[in-house]
């Protein structure tokens, strides 16, 4: 059945279609980053600000470097990918240049989630991937509390409850990091791994915050 889902997942996204799907962190909703209309198709479906911008989504560590300009160690990489945080880089050439393309940067997120990473995997090129809710609205950890969303989906993955519901710690989503200044990282935001991000950032790789 998994890899039955994770097909219909990957069809309807490579169709164009937008879908919601469970992560580590939120309730998240999916399309191809380098498919222009599907971009904007989340942009209005959320009523987002046209200059706020999209993280991608890979399924392997390694995608990373086809994506992104990479200037930290791979070990970097590997000790907070996949996981709760994303890494904001220089993009590459082969990224959707209508994709955020007000800024050099790119997030990149992989979600220590098995079912989306699959998912990834089977549509061979970056996910664009933002929370399921109402921009401004809070996170969601359940389907039903995006329920307005769904008339515009063209699936909806449930993997029931993520986390504590109760719990405003668990709608941070993501910690937001900016690595793309050398040897200096940037907390954009705090999310829910700060602590343990900033512990690997600072005492392993010894690098120092930078200006927000």
């Amino acid at each position: 059945g998994w890899r039955e889902v994770v097909a219909t997942t990957a069809r309807a996204l490579l169709a164009g279609g937008l879908v919601a799907v469970p992560t580590d962190t939120v309730y998240g909703v999916a399309c191809l980053a380098q498919d222009t209309g599907a971009v904007q198709s989340i942009y209005r479906l959320k009523g987002r600000d046209g200059g706020k911008p999209l993280a991608i989504c890979l399924g392997e560590v390694d995608h990373i470097h086809r994506y992104c300009q990479v200037n930290v160690p791979d070990e970097l990489l590997r000790d907070l990918l996949p996981g709760p945080v994303t890494l904001v880089l220089k993009r590459s050439e082969e990224l959707n240049k209508d994709l955020n393309p007000f800024t050099s940067l790119v997030g990149v997120r992989i979600p220590d989630h098995s079912f989306v990473r699959d998912v990834a995997r089977a549509c061979s090129g970056p996910l664009a991937l933002t929370s399921a809710n109402f921009s401004s609205q809070a996170s969601t950890l359940t389907v039903l509390e995006f329920q307005d969303l769904w008339p515009h989906l063209s699936l909806i993955i449930d993997g029931g409850p993520i986390g504590d519901v109760q719990s405003p710690e668990c709608r941070l989503g993501s910690t937001v990091v900016d690595l793309s200044v050398p040897g200096k990282f940037t907390i954009i935001r705090p999310g829910c791994a700060l602590t343990s991000t900033v512990e690997i950032l600072r005492q392993k790789y010894g690098l120092i915050p930078g200006s927000s």
